[in-house]
């Protein structure tokens, strides 16, 4: 006998601990990361073939303490290497854990590299070769405080590689893991159907377990053929035992599997990996949209639904999954009412869109995630009520707010506004509309805010806003930000380049709804980008942060005859390049500057301008300019720069979204400008809910008086 350690993925622990056990293995006991436990060589090997839910399986050398990093070399340097494999065979040392002498895993593995090329040519007069990604023997060593051990890894490639699966999903699940989901979903029943089958393994280790095919039936190699201690009669028959023994279950298998999935190109990859595990007879893939499910078999009224569906990890997938779990239950209750379901998601708030009950649920992870397996019993009693309405306080404010703006809207032909802005304390969030696209905005929950609570008021939300009728899932987009905080965040977040045309006073304006945090164009100054449009005509126009040009593109449209757009982003100069272009204006006839407004300013260039249209960040520390701006502390700097640009008649129009921004008065009144708040003119209906979201001033010289 001796003691080997069985890696497992949480939640698969007590699962590998039964399975060691019903193989033989004794003194098991289920320690961090797995199981411990003593076997013999033919029942190692035997564990090897059999083990659906280990990772691998590692058999223990030595053990030992870490005082300083002599110790590791020396408990290294005296295993005798040399009985286990030769020097002409390839080698590499894994290390997890770390101490305070070994504080980095790397350093921990050269250091068991060193013992053990140091004891090869002290005894063979040669060193072996170390090959981190094709080893023929590969060594782990697991550090825990000051107690270390070493072992050999009895399979080389994980477990979870069963070799069937020749190609995989974006998020592939790990074979493994979803044995394990099968064992704790303990399908019972004559059909199992998968609504969403990715790659199709959750169908084949399903059926694997039903049919007693062993995980390592398809596996070419393991690395323990590779050690000197190999006994190859007794892997031989062993590896004939699971032949005979998955033909003859195969064989007496009637289970019927059903796989669908939406996309098509998954759907011709989970077939080819269905037939490389040769199961194309018992499993059927086909395309289909979970949330048209019907049972495939209508005269069997019972069976398993089994399936690992999308998580929703990022915001944006937020509208389309609440709606897909919405419809699914609805499917579920309609066309299933006796089956059993089990769904594993790392958000079990998506799962409490089904309106169904769950009478079990086991946690796992799954990679970085943490996840939960939900099971259900679909019956009347089980099914939540179905009638239930989604974010009902929310939605009714929705209502209100667009009858409330109906008639400003369609008198001033805006076709993009905002509706809602955190209204109602319990949702936290901006709602706005682009025509048919519905933005939200979730403000970032206080840390007083329960996460699980707030992330369920969102989903409610989002639901609420399709399942009322007011848009379809598909046009309502959802970001995360802070409150209001400047205009510096204009990180990118996706790469779809989805740009939609909306009209605004006569401008035609590109926004992306979804590749940014800001869409392109702040709705908050659609009062001042009419009032440029209405004052430009035969004036020369600068436009400072200009971001994407929209206030230059009333400007032109208003009739300036010269319009200079000064931006640091190339991005957003050429977006703003696009509005021209979008509402016929001639590129050649304007100016188009990329560069930082500050050092612009400071140029000896004495050109000047009627109107100027400043609009700085709250705060930026760009990469592209030197040093940090912040509103509040330098506006006065910027305002003089600026008035220095302008002409004796001219007017400044300074506006900034700082919360709580003070204008210094003293010192402006020490420059002998003089300036007027509109921030209550500047302020359009549909904001005026939210009246410090800007401030905004026009500031004259005192001569133009």
């Amino acid at each position: 006998m001796a003691e080997y350690f069985a890696s497992a993925a949480r939640g698969l622990e007590q699962l590998v601990e039964s399975e060691l056990v019903s193989m033989g293995a004794t003194d098991t006991k289920i320690i961090g990361g797995g199981v411990r436990f003593q076997a013999t060589q033919a029942q190692s090997y035997h564990i090897c073939l059999w083990s659906r839910f280990a990772s691998r399986i590692l058999l223990k050398l030595s053990s030992f303490e870490i005082h300083d990093i002599m110790d590791l070399y020396l408990a290294a340097n005296y295993i005798h290497w040399e009985d286990w494999f030769h020097v002409g065979q390839t080698f590499a040392v894994h290390c997890s854990g770390t101490n305070q002498i070994v504080n980095n895993s790397q350093f921990g593995a050269l250091k068991v590299k060193d013992a053990i090329v140091d004891r090869f040519s002290t005894k063979c007069g040669q060193r072996p070769s170390v090959d981190r990604q094709q080893a023929d023997i590969r060594i782990v060593l697991h550090i825990h405080r000051e107690q270390a051990a070493l072992f050999l890894d009895l399979a080389g490639e994980p477990l979870h590689q069963r070799g069937y699966r020749e190609v995989q999903g974006k998020a592939p699940l790990k074979e493994n893991l979803a044995a394990g989901i099968a064992a704790r979903a303990n399908w019972q029943q004559a059909i199992l159907l998968d609504p969403m089958c990715g790659a199709g393994t959750l169908l084949i280790e399903a059926f694997m377990q039903k049919a007693d095919i062993a995980p390592g039936a398809y596996r070419d190699h393991y690395a323990l053929e590779d050690l000197s201690d190999f006994d190859p009669a007794t892997w031989t028959q062993l590896r004939a035992e699971v032949q005979s023994r998955s033909e003859a279950g195969k064989n007496q298998c009637q289970q019927q599997l059903f796989g669908y999935d939406i996309d098509a190109n998954m759907v011709k990859m989970a077939r080819r990996n269905v037939q490389r595990a040769g199961l194309a007879k018992w499993i059927q893939i086909d395309q289909g949209d979970a949330k048209a499910l019907i049972n495939p078999v209508p005269e069997v009224t019972s069976g398993l639904i089994l399936s690992n569906p999308p998580y929703g990890e990022r915001l944006d997938e937020v509208p389309a999954l609440t709606g897909l779990f919405s419809q699914l239950g609805r499917q579920l209750k309609e066309y299933f009412p006796s089956w059993r379901v089990a769904l594993l998601s790392s958000s079990v708030e998506l799962l409490d869109y089904l309106r169904l009950r769950s009478d079990k649920q086991y946690k796992f992870s799954n990679g970085p995630l943490d996840c939960t397996l939900k099971l259900y019993q679909l019956s009347d009693v089980a099914v939540k009520a179905s009638e239930q309405r989604y974010a009902q306080d929310f939605i009714n404010r929705l209502k209100k707010n667009q009858k409330k703006l109906a008639k400003w809207l369609e008198r001033e032909g805006i076709e993009c506004y905002r509706i809602y802005d955190a209204d109602l304390p319990e949702y936290n969030m901006a709602v706005d509309r682009y025509q048919d696209y519905w933005v939200i905005q979730e403000y970032q929950a206080p840390k007083s805010i329960d996460p699980k609570k707030a992330s369920q008021r969102l989903f409610d939300a989002v639901t609420g806003i399709s399942e009322s009728g007011l848009a379809d899932a598909s046009k309502v987009i959802v970001k995360q930000r802070q409150r209001q905080q400047g205009r510096a965040q204009y990180q990118k977040i996706d790469e779809q380049k989805n740009r939609l045309v909306v009209e605004e006073y006569g401008a035609k304006l590109y926004v992306n709804l979804r590749d940014y945090l800001d869409t392109g164009l702040f709705l908050d100054h659609r009062n001042m980008r009419h009032w440029l449009a209405q004052h430009s005509q035969g004036k020369r126009v600068l436009n400072l942060f200009a971001y994407t040009g929209s206030a230059s593109v009333h400007a032109a449209l208003g009739g300036a005859t010269l319009v200079t757009t000064i931006d640091m982003s190339k991005t957003y100069l050429n977006w703003a390049m696009d509005n021209f272009r979008l509402n016929h204006l001639t590129i050649s006839d304007h100016e188009f500057i990329r560069a930082d407004c500050l050092k612009w300013l400071a140029l000896p260039d004495q050109r000047q301008f009627d109107l100027i249209f400043l609009d700085p960040p709250t705060f930026s520390n760009s990469k592209k300019m030197e040093g940090t701006f912040d509103v509040q502390r330098d506006h006065m700097t910027l305002i003089k720069q600026a008035m220095s640009r302008l002409s004796e008649d001219g007017t400044l129009v300074f506006s900034n979204n700082k919360r709580q921004f003070k204008l210094d008065v003293e010192a402006m009144a020490e420059t002998g400008f003089e300036w007027q708040d509109v921030s209550s003119m500047s302020l359009p209906l549909d904001f005026e809910r939210n009246k410090s979201i800007h401030r905004c001033w026009l500031i004259h010289h005192v001569q133009a008086k």
